[in-house]
């Protein structure tokens, strides 16, 4: 690619960005679309709405910007919990990695490559020059310049690893604080039991009750069933949308609209009230929840959410092995009541192992199917090629500007057109694979999208074209260094027009956030205000980390092989910075709290990123005759692997679990307080299936509402 392909890029980009910023400052102040914009401060009844008219409502501003800025870290904990921190220190960790890279890439390794004459250059015609002048690659072979390239690997790995361990000690000891500062919660005291195996005697309800008050005698308290509850969620599913249906049908004034059929798409049958259909099918639904609900009794799953009287006895229950039979009496920690995924309790040992199969199958075959877009992709990159393929498009690739957007722009969009549909299948196939708490879904989601991620963007791409047909030594391991000194450098700039499409415009559409404000400029439309609770949205941890962690490792990767990318990931982190912070505070309400637990995936995957960069090293070493330079960098894995083992036996148990320690502390602690006996109390129900609770979406008043089925201890 030439430079002038990459300004293309780069202008097109930086002017969605701006058009992107200046849509935003002006839209946000349109009191219609605070539920797009500041749906938290909404929902928590913190947003003063003016309704007057002003002509500063007109006028782009960015004090947004400072109200991102201001807040301190406490405040930002107090916001968005500590998972919410943890991401934020993502992208500050990664800017501080970017910007030493950048002092070393840009002031000292990037002068020196220019300065090579590997590749020829025509200063005359500087538009037209090739962006691997730019890169090592332009560096002579056998060059004692190449010595500084080698120093500045082995100082930023330095730096790096340094960072890791200060990040990942600050974090644990932030994770310790939060469980001491914590109040009493139900998932502190209680563990998850399935394989519950049957009797003949004794329900299951009491085949755990008479289980742990046998051998928990002073530390059990109490236990709540799971049942077969997916018919009735789903009547309840309906009952929702028959609600919507009523909302509607009384927010139009439109008499045509209040009369239909209500037929096969409303084609058929004869004309009805419509509000009066739908408030007796609504009260019809009610009804048939009542009545499954009351038809669950024995029938329960053998899965019973047990609560103890301390922290430390749930702690002991989970660690050690129940019963005589390990495929019996299983304990797992439990998750929060909120961040509970109900529909997968009901699944049999069985199925669950299916679909771990099926999900294993899925993931591969997805893998491989996305190789499409990735040999499309790098087609778009060498017009040579198109020119073969399509040879009646060789007039129009002559123009310039053209060939600058196919080469510089195009292809980058294409793969992030595809890479938008991944993350939702990747979240549905971790839904399936048995996990019982969201947050376990999202983590399982985040690593499956990460790897899925360096695969298919960075290796795919990496590895394409000239040099595919020697995929076969990559069976080599020995062979493996040489081929990615080969193939990564020649990758340079098409990752750097990724950066720029998929970073700085995927940063700016996340604060104009462009489907809820088309979504809410339809609702406006064609729906009236119907009083129904806005709905808060989380931040999509599975989808943002491995975006940030990629562009980390492409950061670490080229920052002595190309290192012009790193202006581009610098702009980028300090978008990303300013934006997560305004989203955090304004938009995303957490729906769970891991305590933290998503850094180990940050710290696992910056260690990859530096073996990565240190098998490049030294092939590229080897490959420009410094054979002794590469042999010097050998040493390097080695001491990082070092370093990550000792940071896993460090800090790692605490992401894990909570220390003794610390649990007899807190129990301690709770030994004086009186609200405990009351905490006790609703912990009895606390993990109650919300398809169980009462539900009264009709206004009658005849009874119908009562609780169902009682708490069980």
């Amino acid at each position: 690619m030439i430079l002038s392909a990459l300004l293309t890029s780069v202008g097109i980009n930086f002017g969605l960005c701006l058009v992107y910023f200046t849509l935003y400052s002006i839209l946000r102040k349109q009191p219609g679309n605070a539920d797009v914009y500041a749906p938290r401060l909404v929902a928590e009844g913190k947003l003063e709405q003016r309704n007057s008219f002003n002509l500063e409502r007109l006028l782009p501003s960015t004090s947004w910007v400072k109200r991102a800025w201001q807040p301190s870290e406490e405040e930002l904990f107090m916001r968005a919990g500590l998972d919410g921190v943890v991401f934020i220190r993502l992208i500050l960790f990664s800017l501080k990695v970017v910007g030493f890279a950048a002092v070393l890439g840009l002031c000292a390794l990037l002068p020196l490559n220019y300065m090579g004459s590997q590749i020829a250059i025509d200063i005359s015609d500087f538009a037209n020059t090739s962006l691997e002048s730019f890169s090592i690659s332009n560096v002579n072979d056998g060059s004692k310049k190449l010595w500084v390239h080698f120093g500045a690997v082995y100082a930023f790995t330095a730096f790096v690893c340094y960072l890791l361990y200060v990040e990942y000690s600050d974090i644990s000891s932030k994770r310790l604080a939060h469980y001491y500062s914590s109040e009493p919660k139900p998932d502190q005291f209680t563990v998850l039991v399935r394989g519950i195996p049957t009797s003949s005697t004794d329900s299951l309800s009491g085949s755990v009750e008479k289980f742990f008050s046998e051998f928990y005698p002073s530390l059990y308290l109490s236990h709540y069933m799971v049942y077969h509850t997916t018919k009735i969620r789903k009547l309840i599913s309906d009952a929702e949308k028959v609600c919507r249906k009523i909302a509607f049908l009384k927010s139009t004034e439109k008499d045509s609209q209040r009369f239909g059929r209500v037929g096969f798409c409303g084609l058929f049958g004869a004309k009805v009230d419509l509000l009066e259909y739908y408030e007796k099918k609504l009260e019809d639904l009610e009804d048939n929840v009542k009545m499954q609900q009351s038809l669950l009794t024995g029938k329960e799953v053998p899965a019973a959410f047990v609560s103890f009287k301390s922290r430390l006895g749930a702690a002991i229950a989970l660690q050690i092995q129940q019963g005589e039979n390990p495929t019996e009496w299983l304990t797992e920690r439990a998750p929060e009541p909120r961040d509970i995924y109900w529909p997968f309790f009901s699944a049999s040992f069985l199925s669950r192992w299916i679909g771990n199969v099926v999900v294993v199958v899925t993931c591969v075959v997805l893998t491989i199917l996305f190789f499409i877009p990735v040999i499309i992709v790098q087609s778009l990159t060498h017009l040579e090629q198109l020119e073969t393929w399509f040879p009646f498009l060789i007039n129009v690739l002559k123009i310039a500007f053209v060939s600058q957007v196919i080469t510089g722009y195009l292809p980058s969009l294409i793969l992030k057109m595809f890479l938008h549909l991944v993350p939702p299948v990747m979240t549905m196939l971790s839904s399936i694979q048995g996990y019982v708490a969201n947050s376990q879904i999202e983590k399982s989601a985040c690593n499956k999208m990460l790897w899925f991620t360096i695969w298919n963007i960075f290796f795919a791409n990496a590895l394409s074209g000239s040099v595919l047909y020697r995929v076969n030594l990559i069976l080599e391991p020995k062979e493996i260094p040489t081929i990615l000194a080969v193939a990564v450098p020649g990758q340079a700039t098409f990752f750097i027009t990724y950066v720029v499409t998929n970073g700085w415009t995927n940063a700016a559409s996340e604060l104009f956030r462009t489907m809820p404000l088309i979504s809410n400029f339809m609702k406006r439309i064609f729906f009236k205000e119907t009083g129904e609770q806005i709905e808060v949205p989380s931040i999509p941890y599975s989808s943002e980390i491995p975006s940030i962690l990629l562009f980390g490792l492409l950061g670490i990767t080229y920052f002595y092989l190309s290192p012009l990318i790193l202006r581009f990931l610098l702009v980028y982190y300090c978008m990303a910075y300013l934006i997560y912070r305004h989203q955090l505070l304004n938009v995303y309400s957490p729906k769970f709290e891991t305590g933290g637990t998503f850094w180990p995936i940050v710290h696992n995957s910056t260690v990859f990123s530096l073996l990565l960069m240190h098998m490049i090293a030294v092939g590229i070493f080897g490959l420009k005759k410094l054979p002794l330079a590469s042999s010097l960098t050998i040493p390097l894995p080695i001491i990082t692997l070092l370093f990550n083992s000792y940071c896993r036996k460090r800090f790692l148990p605490v992401f894990k679990g909570y220390p003794a320690e610390c649990m007899i502390k807190k129990d301690r602690s709770d030994e004086n307080n009186p609200a405990l006996t009351d905490f006790h109390e609703k912990l009895m129900t606390a993990y109650q299936d919300p398809a169980l609770k009462p539900i009264q979406f009709s206004g009658r008043t005849d009874g119908h509402n009562a609780p169902l089925l009682a708490s069980q201890a």
